[in-house]
């Protein structure tokens, strides 16, 4: 059984949180299997943008895992909205998380894949 998209958020926020790092939940999306994309802020300036990865990234041996993809990293704010805003239009259930993730790395907060 697959975790519901609101707990897994959740618990995201949390570890964040834990790791001295800050998180928002900009839009908040299904309850149930809203699809997440995190937009990653470093304390440098430096702005990442992940959403969910391609069904060919997952496993059988893992399945509920939650993968993530990096979509741009380019850092123009108006690029990373106009990204989320077609998002939306294609899919009005998503989630979409900030975070600040402090001193650890996004990676360890996030399963990315970069294939």
């Amino acid at each position: 059984m697959r975790v519901t998209t609101d707990l897994w958020v959740s618990a995201l926020v949390r570890r964040v949180f834990a790791a001295g790092g800050f998180a928002a939940v900009v839009k908040r999306g299904a309850t149930e299997a809203g699809a997440v994309f995190v937009l990653s802020r470093g304390r440098l300036g430096e702005v990442a943008l992940y959403g969910p990865a391609p069904q060919t990234s997952y496993d059988s041996a893992k399945p509920d895992e939650r993968f993530f993809t990096p979509l741009d990293s380019s850092g123009d704010s108006s690029a990373f909205d106009a990204r989320l805003e077609k998002e939306k239009r294609f899919d009005p259930d998503i989630w979409v998380l900030e975070i600040e993730a402090g001193t650890v790395p996004v990676e360890e907060l996030l399963s990315v894949k970069t294939e």
